[in-house]
């Protein structure tokens, strides 16, 4: 298998036709529905194991705030009650 089709760097994205911008923000989006409710930190940290490369690291604002935009924090009172069901 070849290493760059699986590597998340901006020349193998744009190769395959993608930009950072809707890559980042189609991830961001994803990974609010799976995990919402992350602090800024924990975020952050999501990034950069997503997209390790150091030309990935200027987006890392915007997915943040593109997570942000999509994540959906579950309130501890939600919380109880779906574990009360």
């Amino acid at each position: 298998m070849d290493p760059s089709a699986t590597e998340n760097r901006p020349e193998t994205c744009s190769m395959l036709g993608l930009d950072c911008g809707t890559c980042i923000h189609k991830a961001a989006s994803s990974v609010a529905s799976i995990c919402g409710g992350l602090e800024p930190q924990g975020i952050r940290q999501v990034f950069l194991q997503l997209y390790a490369s150091p030309g990935c690291r200027p987006m890392a604002q915007a997915f943040e705030l593109a997570y942000q935009e999509h994540a959906t924090p579950l309130s501890i009172s939600a919380l109880a009650s779906a574990a009360a069901a």
